[in-house]
């Protein structure tokens, strides 16, 4: 497509480069015929990785490889069982990973199929509604309040019009649109006579042809920049890779010196040992792990998703335990999006309006009590200006939901008057002056229902303070200058109203008629409050050591007081550092950094200062979430550990470079995930403690078999089965344990923090040292009694199974007793440890399992010996652990 600077030209000369018509728009067969030249009107999506690719990298992990490795062998040495058991157990952690991670996509596909748009158009003379998808270059598009703008459009025709550009270009306040040529070196944001794919109409309508779609537009631009943007990886992939690397280091080398120490110290076959380092190998290896991590991890990207937050990828639900900093958009996120008048403020009181939002439920009030309109001329006047002298609209749908039409702060006017105690009629005009950004203000000419004709006007006080006769300077216009400067100072936007009585045979309206003589009726003091919740929110994460910082493209004054009544800054003085991005743009790399600790809100910010806000935060060591909606967020977004887009208000370029979209656009519910990130990651830490004492147990026994020559009391195809059975049985109520107390007030877990910390390698060691121990004292004792070796195999795998089973509860909590109020909070934890059970059973008396698995059919009795261990390592774990509590006062 051309590059052509179309705010340069005239309109006609772009509709006649296009070939189109500004009445009939394009024929039918011309739409079609662009749509096969140009392509869709979509941006690029990129190469999707395809499925079968998907599914292959999850073999992608070191002891996954070792695993491969031994099934080779299994099959030069002729056991092709346990070839096929190896090779099951490794395409189930595959298929476990693949399916979850599947899921994930699925759901944030569904989101964007309710957020498709349509455009509306002019083909063939007429007017008509179609996919945005199918929009072209030379298309008319009609423009409306609330649409949603599908193309690049130059144009030619706008009345009132204004847009609203923050997905683009980051700014919060309409831009108000016209349709004369600008110079050829305007800026982006400065673009009056075009409007760009991915941002909105607020106000007015137009009409324009569409000079660019697809990947030309400007938002398709900045989607190509995405690519330069490093990605993160995330701690749990950091640490799990070096965990990985680690016990497949330890593994080679303790089976390769085990395997000569037993062919010249014990003169084993070298087949029979061959097998038995194999053993061991597997023993070592926690080939039921990623089974279980990826189940935990879904499951926390499954409870996330039903409080309306929907993770990408699993990795990401952990890493949302660790943020330290949140970087977050005010505008939606922070606040309710909905202009709320707050304040009334009238020539000789100030009164307050209850409720937020554009619902309205409220009161105005002067002190506690609500004021009666019908007593109160002033402020009847007031309102009946502000209501009649507007163009937006608010309505109830049937479900009860207050929705608006048109400018934000026109709409929060029409709020206010609804919560008056009578109804404000809203007056037809009879003839009006529409705003214009050159004059600031609006007027109407109405007939009032007692037959008195008057003009209203609505505008910026500063004009209406003139035509009101306050000269600049004098005493009266200083007050209220100064009530301006207060409520400006609190982050209000201000609005004004005034009134004049005219002659009854006046029938029409102009900028003489309202230039003097005017009755100043008030002042309505705006502002976007802050959501309730998300000030517990940010209050919480105060608690839990995590900074807020607050990244807006308003204005410096109105983001310092929305974060002071959010509660973020300093909680002792109630201090906020806030900095432009002008001045970032100006200081050298060390002050950033130091700008970038120090502050807690970054107004007038750019895109550059977003990107640069986050790397300079991870330089400085911080796990750091930022939020955003509009494609100029999007390398940041993509930089970030964790990028959390709006599902509501964000654009698929800002989804797309995401790790998190959020359902509600919804602060309270990022601190909600950040929550759930660190239960998930409490618990993985537990199923660790769970899972790794198992197989230190059988490397134990095994190494010591061979260390003495003795015969081996488990086989590889009974080592893997232990090993599954409970990663995928009792390992998985560890999932489901509520998040411990105090989690939420502790500080985020460092980066660089081992997966296993000196207690849990203790702890580990501990288990399996006690365990094994016991194990191998009764495999001694049954041996020597003369018992068969599928008696004494059988036995042992029983008694590791118990001893799981009983450990389970010993890892529900980390350092604290067992048997507290908790205790049977989590059902899932009794129902898997009797479905172990019932397992067990089949294992050992089901003829099919027992040629599968090498087992035999036991007597009662033979039960006794697992119970009796699995009872014994349970109680010395619990003393163990109100040792280290109460007598070491150890931290983990």
């Amino acid at each position: 497509m051309e590059e052509k600077k179309w705010y340069h030209i005239e309109a006609d000369d772009a509709i006649r480069h296009f070939q189109t018509n500004k009445k009939t728009g394009l024929t039918k067969e011309e739409a079609e015929g662009r749509l096969e030249k140009y392509g869709t009107n979509e941006l690029p999506e990129g190469e999707k990785e395809p499925k079968w690719k998907k599914f292959i990298r999850h073999f992608h992990d070191v002891l996954i490889y070792i695993l491969l490795i031994a099934a080779m062998i299994t099959i030069f040495l002729g056991h092709y069982l346990d070839t096929t058991i190896i090779l099951l157990v490794v395409i189930i952690n595959a298929t476990i990973g693949y399916i979850q991670e599947s899921k994930a996509e699925k759901a944030l596909d569904g989101i964007k199929k309710l957020l498709s748009s349509k455009a509306n158009v002019v083909r063939d003379g007429k007017r008509m509604e179609i996919q945005a998808k199918d929009v072209v270059p030379g298309d008319i598009v009609v423009l409306s309040p609330g649409d949603k703008i599908p193309a690049d459009i130059r144009l030619f025709r706008a009345d009132n019009l204004k847009a609203e550009e923050s997905p683009l270009t980051g700014e919060s306040v309409p831009v108000e649109k016209g349709v004369a040529v600008l110079d050829e070196d305007t800026v982006l944001g400065d673009r009056t006579n075009m409007v760009f794919s991915g941002t909105t109409i607020a106000s007015g309508s137009g009409l324009g042809v569409v000079i660019s779609t697809g990947s030309y537009t400007e938002i398709g631009k900045i989607n190509t920049s995405l690519a330069e943007v490093e990605e993160i990886k995330t701690p749990l992939l950091q640490q799990t890779a070096k965990f990985g690397k680690m016990i497949s280091v330890f593994i080679l080398v303790a089976t390769v010196l085990l395997f000569i120490f037993g062919y010249f110290i014990h003169d084993y076959a070298t087949a029979e040992l061959l097998l038995a380092v194999i053993g061991m190998a597997v023993a070592a290896i926690p080939e039921g792990l990623p089974a279980i991590l990826s189940i935990i991890l879904a499951l926390g990207v499954q409870t996330m998703a039903r409080n309306k937050a929907i993770v990408r990828n699993l990795p990401s639900v952990e890493t949302l335990g660790a943020v330290s900093v949140i970087c977050s958009d005010k505008t939606g996120t922070l606040t309710k999006n909905e202009m709320t008048v707050t304040s009334v403020i009238l020539p000789d009181r100030e009164l307050k309006v209850t409720g937020v939002g554009y619902a309205p439920y409220g009161e105005i009030q002067d002190g506690e009590e609500e004021i009666d309109i019908k007593t109160d001329d002033t402020l009847e006047d007031f309102l009946t200006c502000v209501k009649t002298v507007n163009e937006a609209s608010l309505e109830q749908t049937e479900d009860g939901e207050w929705v608006t039409a048109g400018e934000p702060t026109e709409s929060c006017l029409l709020t206010l008057a609804e919560k008056a105690n009578q109804p404000i009629p809203r007056l037809e005009g009879m003839a009006t002056i529409p705003f214009d950004s050159s004059y600031k203000y609006m007027a109407s000419l109405v007939e009032k229902d007692d037959g008195e004709k008057v003009i209203y006007v609505k505008g910026a006080p500063d004009r209406l303070f003139d035509m009101v006769g306050l000269k600049a300077g004098s005493e009266e216009r200083s007050v209220w200058e100064e009530v301006m400067s207060k409520h400006a100072k609190m982050g209000r936007r201000i609005i004004g109203a005034a009134m004049k009585k005219v002659p009854q045979e006046q029938t029409n309206v102009n900028h003489e008629d309202v230039a003097s003589g005017m009755t100043l009726l008030g002042l309505a003091g705006i502002i976007d409050p802050p959501r309730e919740e998300a000030i517990y929110a940010v209050e919480e994460c105060k608690k839990a050591g995590v900074t807020v910082k607050m990244i807006t493209g308003d204005h410096k004054d109105t983001a310092v007081a929305i974060g002071k009544e959010m509660g973020i800054g300093d909680e002792n003085s109630g201090h906020v550092q806030a900095i432009e991005g002008r001045d970032l743009d100006d200081m050298t790399e060390e002050e950033f950094h130091a700008a970038a600790k120090s502050c807690d809100i970054f107004a007038r910010t750019s895109p550059e200062n977003k990107l640069q806000l986050v790397q300079a935060l991870q330089e400085e060591g911080h796990i750091c979430a930022m939020t955003g909606d509009g494609v100029n967020d999007a390398p940041a977004l993509k930089r970030a550990d964790i990028g959390v887009a709006m599902g509501i208000k964000g654009t698929e370029v800002s989804k797309d470079a995401s790790e998190m979209v959020l359902v509600d656009d919804n602060f309270k519910t990022i601190v909600n995930a950040v929550r759930e990130g660190r239960r998930v990651y409490d618990n993985l830490k537990k199923t660790i403690l769970f899972i790794l004492p198992t197989n230190g147990t059988e490397s134990f026994i095994i190494f010591a078999s061979i260390l003495f020559g003795a015969m081996m009391p488990l086989t590889p195809v009974q080592i893997l089965w232990i090993n599954m059975v409970t990663a995928v049985t009792i390992s998985l109520a560890i999932a489901f344990e509520k998040i411990e107390q105090g989690t939420m007030e502790r500080p985020p877990r460092e980066p660089d923090e081992k997966l296993l910390s000196g207690y849990y390698i203790f702890r580990i060691a501990f288990v399996s040292l006690i365990a094994g121990g016991g194990i191998l004292t009764m495999n001694a004792d049954l041996i020597q009694s003369g018992y068969d070796q599928a008696v004494v195999n059988t036995v042992t795998l029983q008694a590791l199974v118990m001893v799981q089973l009983f450990h389970l509860f010993n890892c529900r909590n980390e350092r604290n007793f067992v048997f507290n109020k908790d205790f049977f909070s989590n059902k899932i934890a009794f129902l898997v440890s009797a479905l172990l059970i019932l397992i067990q059973l089949g294992v050992t008396y089901i003829p099919f399992m027992n040629t599968a698995l090498g087992t035999v059919p036991i007597d009662a009795e033979y039960w006794v010996f697992p119970i009796v261990i699995g009872f014994a390592v349970f109680v010395i774990v619990e003393i163990e652990k109100w040792i280290t509590r109460k007598v070491v006062k150890l931290k983990v």
